[in-house]
């Protein structure tokens, strides 16, 4: 009977359970990040080509404008940077790569967009319409989660 070595560095198997709680935790922020910023541009902003648009309620909410886009990609953006633990999926082996660079093409593509249709077509994005220049920051805070993957890179 032949044993196989434990620490083969050509072993592709996951080391570690699937589901942790760090892993439902980022997995859950993600989808918070989403479901705000989802929420807030359908049902609490004062649509800006209507005269008389009426922000939504709760009014506290509606009150915080454009710093709901920064809670809600914080939360997505901590999410992830969260995932990039080895407890989690992304966090060991191929995740990581694919986390790498699922963040740093999303980022580039996020970039590229704005600067393709900044000229006058930007009203027709959702979200990007009204981030307007901070489409750079969002561009730019992709790529950044993209290099706590790369930290944890082998």
């Amino acid at each position: 009977m032949k044993l196989k070595r434990t620490d083969d560095p050509f072993d592709t198997r996951p080391k570690g359970a699937v589901l942790s709680v760090r892993f439902v935790v980022s997995l859950l922020l993600v989808v918070l990040g989403i479901a705000w910023i989802v929420y807030y541009y359908v049902a609490m902003r004062a649509d800006p080509f209507v005269a008389d648009s009426k922000a939504g309620s709760p009014a506290f909410l509606a009150d915080l404008e454009r710093w709901n886009y920064v809670i809600g990609f914080g939360l997505f953006f901590l999410g992830l940077a969260l995932s990039a633990h080895p407890s989690t999926p992304l966090g060991r082996g191929r995740g990581v790569v694919a986390g790498m660079l699922g963040c740093f093409i999303v980022g580039l593509l996020w970039i590229c967009t704005f600067y393709v249709v900044a000229d006058g077509k930007i009203d027709s994005i959702p979200v990007m319409n009204d981030l307007r220049q901070s489409n750079l920051v969002v561009g730019i805070a992709f790529m950044a989660v993209g290099f706590t993957f790369a930290t944890r890179w082998e």
